[in-house]
């Protein structure tokens, strides 16, 4: 049984609150769209409610209480892309939850904000907020209630506008609330609610001002959290806040808050933050106290696999890099609680749900993530923004069965998988290589003589175009075998020796031994656009396109091995973003120059992560000059799953970790103590030099070893 109604303010109230944008990229109204509605209702029973079955959902960010205590945050995103924004997408999602209240009585109180924000939020359109129950009660009786026109609804006039929030404001009465058409008829999510906790500075977050005092204070976290911003204040007359959130230096975003009398405020956009700056004017003539504090937030932790060796510095990348996962878990992945991009990055989420493997282990946040970009490329034949990126989600939907072992996962996206193969055929050339994409992007976020490789022209983009592609036909080909399909197998099959010929004969330089970047024929004018550029006549030699070909098998093994040796012994050649290191590591892994190279490669993460340990830098290199890198950017932790996975030679052989093998070895370290966790639970090494490996491995799992 499912009950869905939905409420919202009143119209003829407040007609100017009904509706919004739908996408946080489309442009937005200054005034007369933002809106937080605030919704109560109590229930009371006669004896105790011992289980409550909740549905509910908003439409856009909504926080709900109940008897006074944080429940959940939402809603569920849809996850999103850069294009197709001008009409509502197609899902949305619900939340279930099952508590115990153990009391006669239910008060439920919701805070519901009307217009997406951040860039990753999508909306219907129209302000709304659903909620239903299934009680069961200690006589054994069950009832239902939900979201109806007896529960109470105002606008909370405090919420100006984001970062805005003003108490002198009138507060407005509880009135009924009105019942909205169901435009929503949301699928319930298989997610759980986000955790959250109260995070402090490290001093000195209780501010004592005395009457007319002004104060400047800086406030330290001791690392750099996703989650929100929140005061309580306790003061007798007007006060005013006025607080820079910043990650390392600069203010990210300035939350201005006046009080007239004792409050709390808690924010409702999701903020990356390692410091606050506040400004604090107390105008009463009476002492005031402000505290500054925040409310960190990250899909639940169920699992906390240690991974630790005998090199310090090389324990403390495992740390930032596992940090900062935690607080892009949220959601959806997250590039950083910064950008807090659409689920379309997927190069990034794909990164991160490895490391998620590796360190986490509930893969749920994950197989979700693949569903909700299943259903971006259901919506558009099989087109996504960046076209590197959605074929990184075939692996993805890969790599995410074989660690879970979920079947259902394949096929629930199998229509997804067809379209996306059938578009990326058009784009094929006479000439066998990927020839007419509506873009080359996303390569690495670096510029090469001032042109930036995230959209690149062709002559820097069309190899490792036609690499992924690659990458995606094999990846694609393990999964229509899976399946039992035997045509789309060989189609696959097919395909890819097609696009590897036409890569090597035409891409291939064997003077030099180097794989070039593209072609440097002309774009035809119909193609230009932002995210396509014209051709260069410039031929170049990046190392980005030659790791790709050793790191997907498009050139013999033995070329691989000698592009490998080339990108990281030679220092001058090129550079690459921790993003892209990802794919070195991996060529490096699949090529058996884990013992020369790995630990060489995770060099380079060291001084960055010294330099800031409170969080993951997002890139090594400015891209330019102007450019900030933030420090909560999860793309780059690729070491916490390319280095326990290298030392110990992990391999699945059959999805699940129903059997994998393992070939372990300290790739010269003294000693290492790593934990993995996996479906049958937690799996445990101790390797030291010169002594046998300890294991402990779950029953379930057959292991082969050399």
């Amino acid at each position: 049984m499912k009950i869905e109604k939905w409420i919202w303010i009143d119209e003829k109230k407040y007609p100017e609150y009904q509706t919004t944008i739908y996408s946080g990229l489309l442009p937005q109204k200054e005034d007369g769209n933002y809106s937080v509605a605030e919704f109560v209702k109590e229930y009371s029973f006669d004896c105790e409610v011992v289980e409550a079955q909740l549905c509910f959902s908003g439409d856009t960010e909504f926080q709900l209480f109940l008897n006074g205590d944080f429940l959940a945050t939402g809603p569920i995103s849809v996850g999103g892309d850069f294009l197709f924004n001008e009409k509502p997408r197609s899902k949305h999602y619900s939340s279930r939850l099952t508590i115990s209240p153990n009391t006669d009585k239910l008060h439920f109180f919701a805070r519901v904000k009307m217009m997406p924000i951040g860039i990753n939020e999508y909306s219907r359109g129209k302000g709304g907020f659903m909620l239903w129950a299934k009680l069961r009660l200690k006589n054994g009786r069950v009832k239902y209630i939900t979201t109806d026109h007896t529960w109470l609804a105002r606008r909370n006039h405090a919420y100006i506008k984001d970062c805005y929030y003003d108490q002198t404001f009138d507060v407005d009465a509880f009135s009924f609330a009105a019942e909205v058409p169901n435009i929503w008829h949301t699928e319930t999510a298989p997610l759980k609610i986000r955790s959250e906790e109260k995070i402090y500075p490290i001093e000195n977050h209780k501010i004592m001002l005395a009457p007319k005092e002004k104060r400047e204070v800086y406030l330290v976290f001791d690392k750099i959290y996703a989650g929100f911003v929140a005061a309580n204040v306790k003061t007798q007359g007007c006060l005013e806040i006025k607080t820079d959130c910043i990650e390392t230096e600069a203010p990210i975003c300035t939350y201005h808050l006046k009080f007239t009398k004792n409050g709390d405020f808690r924010g409702l956009q999701l903020r990356s933050i390692g410091a606050y700056r506040a400004y604090v004017e107390n105008h009463s003539a009476q002492p005031a106290e402000v505290e500054l504090y925040m409310i960190a937030t990250n899909y639940p932790v169920v699992m906390d696999a240690q991974t630790y060796t005998s090199d310090e510095d090389i324990n403390l990348i495992l740390q930032v890099c596992k940090h900062t996962l935690k607080y892009c878990r949220q959601m959806i992945h997250l590039d950083s609680p910064l950008h807090s991009e659409p689920l379309a990055c997927t190069g990034d989420y794909y990164i991160e749900s490895l490391m998620t493997a590796m360190s986490f282990g509930d893969m749920s946040l994950a197989e979700f993530d693949v569903i909700r970009t299943a259903e971006l490329l259901r919506m558009h034949n099989g087109r996504m923004f960046h076209t590197s990126y959605s074929l990184t989600w075939v692996m993805m939907l890969w790599d995410v069965y074989e660690i879970t072992g979920n079947k259902d996962l394949l096929t629930e996206c199998e229509d997804a998988l067809l379209l996306l193969l059938e578009r990326f055929e058009t784009y094929l050339g006479e000439n066998g290589l990927i020839e007419t994409p509506p873009d080359y992007m996303f390569v690495d976020w670096i510029y090469v003589d001032e042109i930036s490789m995230h959209h690149p022209p062709k002559a820097l983009g069309q190899t490792s175009l036609c690499a992924f592609y690659y990458g995606a036909l094999k990846t694609a080909q393990k999964i229509f075998d899976e399946l039992d399909e035997d045509p789309e197998s060989v189609y696959c099959a097919c395909k890819a020796e097609d696009i590897r010929n036409a890569v090597n004969n035409l891409l291939y330089d064997r003077e030099k031994g180097l794989y070039f970047d593209g072609l440097n024929t002309p774009t035809p004018e119909h193609m230009l656009t932002t995210y396509m550029p014209q051709n260069i006549k410039k031929r170049y030699y990046m190392p980005h396109s030659n790791i790709l070909c050793a790191c997907f098998g498009v050139c013999e093994d033995e070329i691989g091995r000698m592009l490998i040796k080339k990108v990281v012994e030679d220092k001058e050649w090129g550079a690459c973003q921790p993003y892209f290191k990802h794919y070195l590591l991996e060529a490096i892994y699949r090529l058996g120059l884990c013992e020369e190279y790995t630990l060489s490669v995770i060099e380079d993460w060291k001084e960055p992560v010294k330099e800031c340990p409170k969080g993951l830098v997002e890139g090594f290199i400015a891209p330019e000059p102007t450019y900030s890198f933030d420090h909560s950017h999860a793309w780059g932790g690729t070491p916490l799953y390319s280095l326990p996975k290298a030392m110990l030679g992990l391999e699945i052989l059959a999805p699940g970790y129903k059997k994998i093998r393992l070939a372990p070895k300290l790739l010269g370290l003294k000693n290492a103590h790593i934990e993995v966790p996996t479906p049958y639970g937690m799996m445990v090494f101790e390797l030291e030099s010169g002594r046998e490996i300890k294991m402990t491995i779950p029953k379930a799992i057959q292991i082969v070893m050399p």
